[in-house]
């Protein structure tokens, strides 16, 4: 089902509320929006946002009941289906005065007065000097428009029946002339106040006189359609297609790119682009979609990663063909790289990045220096995603601040943009919080918030979570999701031993709690039996009898995960803390070669667990080996029925 808007009412009860500046009316709907976004995206709404609801708000109703349309029903602060943290300003909901049935327009409210380009850039714009710079307004209408065309159940077969406009009611008609050409390429109107009789022409032709809350009903309830598979948006994006639909601050990333490649090439030099965001953020999605479309321009790209299961998956499941498959790199192989050898290098799993490079078979490739640096050497334009909360091992030193130093050392000018959507575990940003709160992880730089407490987790945001009272349920009911046609797999904490296969080439059952034992996933890149290899393990058909831990996990998706937390993360006093002696990963445990500080071993262990923790698309079952965390996470999480 789609997640509940900030607010929605008829435009003739809306406009009632406004046309009292201060009364109690006006006072009770601005709370009500105020509190319903600090519910859905954690974002608090001040003074100037309240204004701009105020204003804006009371243009475009005093529009609709000039023409006689106070029956069209508003929908406010519209959530994104898959990405609720992006909301479109309101969708007027109405019935089609030509055919009787639904129709929607998807409004953009803007206070602008004046604009510029950013560099001369039409698709970024600068509004007033103390920001950066915005994805032009209709760019934003357009990914809003064909998300709710693309997964929303009610409009499907009738896309038409959903369309854009941005309203710039401050601005004049000539000052507005700048932004006209890209709206009327992508197809969504633009209006100012000069053109407040345009506008009201436009709503009467497309809404008829007839109440729209029926029409505003289907489309808050409707089902939501599955959201493409990243592979198979990097399968179309290659075949020059639209992969994915991109939306908000993941546009703004995108053109950002766009922009630093041409500046870059006009200024005969180098820029550097960070892109940093949460699990579901988009990072994948917008990287395949700039790899394909840089592609098509004729530059010289590449996509890297630190991930050998998420790269040789890329291989697999997107590239066609083996020229399509040396698209796709690791971090490592720029170590001895020669200057510029490529236009862009377009760094996925950033945080990944090592100290130091070393090859296994061939140590004259090896390199002392640090692969953030010599990624930014191999390119004009390297583009780094990362998420410092995915930070898993020790010497993986890709960060912010890291990036950026390097960046400044070598005078290299740089932008970083932060996204704020969430695509993964069914787009909720509630759910990520509960996962931060749970194991007491502060903000993106990946810090221990040690006043952050595990809360009861609510179903409300449509995503899943249940608690199993056995590893053989928590199995039983992902196994039943696999028949039913979704994708499934376990994971774990590293807290069993991981032997090679047995002399017959059976896998060794090393994950045992009680008497139901597993094996890990294959530890070699070839095929074990049924077993696909290692790096295959997230996507190939027979990984599901085996338990992934997180360097297989790491990158990749699936429908339902379910989660084996180990005795490495316990619960003690109310809340879940990292325990070293249960920990057996030989980079991070008390066999580790280097004995990592407790404060060292807590972050990885958060971190790890935070990865396999949001793996999940649409819901997750957890079990914990420890009785007091399984007797913890009983007060949170709803038991499997």
């Amino acid at each position: 089902m789609a997640s509940q808007p900030a607010y929605r009412a008829s435009a003739e009860n809306l406009h009632g509320a406004l046309t009292s500046p201060g009364s109690a009316a006006e006072k009770a709907f601005l709370d009500k929006i105020a509190t319903a976004l600090k519910t859905q995206t954690n974002r608090t709404a001040g003074s100037a946002q309240r204004r701009a609801w105020r204003n804006s708000l009371t243009a475009l109703t005093n529009d609709l009941m000039d023409v006689g349309l106070g029956q069209v029903e508003m929908i406010v602060e519209y959530p994104m289906p898959h990405q609720p943290k992006s909301q479109a300003d309101v969708v007027l909901a109405g019935v089609d005065p030509y055919t009787g049935g639904d129709v929607f327009v998807v409004v953009e409210l803007k206070q602008w007065q004046n604009i510029e380009f950013y560099e001369n850039d039409e698709a970024q714009v600068i509004w007033d000097p103390r920001y950066g710079p915005k994805e032009h307004p209709a760019l934003q209408v357009e990914g809003y428009r064909n998300q709710i065309r693309a997964f929303c159940e009610a409009v499907t077969q009738h896309p038409d029946a959903v369309s854009g406009l941005v309203y710039l009611h401050n601005m004049s008609k000539q000052e507005a002339s700048k932004l006209i050409g890209l709206a009327g390429e992508k197809n969504i109107e633009l209006f100012t106040f000069s053109d407040r009789g345009e506008l009201q022409r436009f709503l009467k032709g497309r809404f008829g006189p007839n109440p729209g809350v029926h029409a505003a009903d289907r489309l808050i309830s409707s089902q939501i359609n599955p959201r493409r598979e990243l592979a198979e948006g990097g399968r179309l994006a290659l075949k020059g297609r639209d992969g994915f639909i991109l939306l908000d601050r993941q546009i703004e990333a995108y053109r950002a790119v766009f922009h630093a490649v041409d500046q870059a090439f006009k200024a005969n030099s180098k820029r550097v682009v960070i892109i940093s965001g949460g699990p579901g953020s988009g990072k994948s999605a917008i990287a395949l979609e700039l790899l394909a479309k840089l592609l098509g321009t004729g530059r010289r790209v590449r996509h890297a990663t630190g991930s050998s299961a998420f790269t040789h998956t890329l291989r697999a499941q997107v590239a066609k063909g083996r020229e399509q498959a040396k698209l796709f790199t690791f971090s490592m192989d720029y170590a001895q790289a020669p200057p510029n050898e490529l236009d862009v290098l377009i760094v996925d799993e950033a945080h990944r990045a090592r100290n130091k490079t070393r090859f296994r078979w061939d140590p004259t490739k090896n390199s002392d220096r640090p692969q953030i640096e010599t990624m930014i050497e191999a390119a004009r334009v390297p583009v780094f995603f990362l998420d410092e909360n995915q930070a898993v091992a020790h010497g993986e030193l890709g960060s912010i601040s890291a990036i950026k130093s390097h960046a400044q050392n070598l005078a290299i000018p740089f932008q970083h943009v932060s996204l704020t959507g969430q695509w993964r575990c069914g787009g909720s940003p509630e759910y990520d919080l509960w996962v931060r709160r749970l194991l007491g992880l502060g903000d993106e730089e990946g810090a221990w918030d040690q006043d952050a407490r595990p809360v009861p987790w609510s179903d409300d945001s449509g995503f899943t979570v249940r608690l199993a009272r056995s590893p053989a349920e928590m199995e039983d009911y992902l196994r039943a999701r696999l028949e039913e046609g979704w994708t499934a797999r376990m994971t774990a904490g590293f807290c069993w031993e991981w032997h090679g296969p047995r002399p017959d080439r059976s896998l060794v059952p090393d994950v045992r709690i009680g008497d139901w034992e597993r094996p890990w996933n294959v530890k070699s890149t070839s095929r074990v039996g049924d077993a696909p290899p290692k790096q295959l393990w997230a996507t190939a058909d027979g990984g599901f009898g085996q338990i992934g831990c997180i360097y297989t996990a790491q990158g990749l998706e699936f429908d339902w995960t379910g989660v084996l937390i180990g005795p490495d993360l316990v619960a003690r006093n109310g809340r879940l803390t990292p325990e070293r002696s249960g920990n057996l990963d030989p980079d991070l445990g008390l066999k580790s070669p280097r004995i990592l500080s407790d404060e060292e071993f807590s972050r990885f262990v958060r971190n790890i667990y935070k990865v396999l923790l949001t793996r999940g698309l649409h819901g997750i079952v957890l079990y914990a080996t420890d009785p007091a965390t399984q007797e913890l996470l009983g007060t949170l999480v709803p038991p499997l029925e």
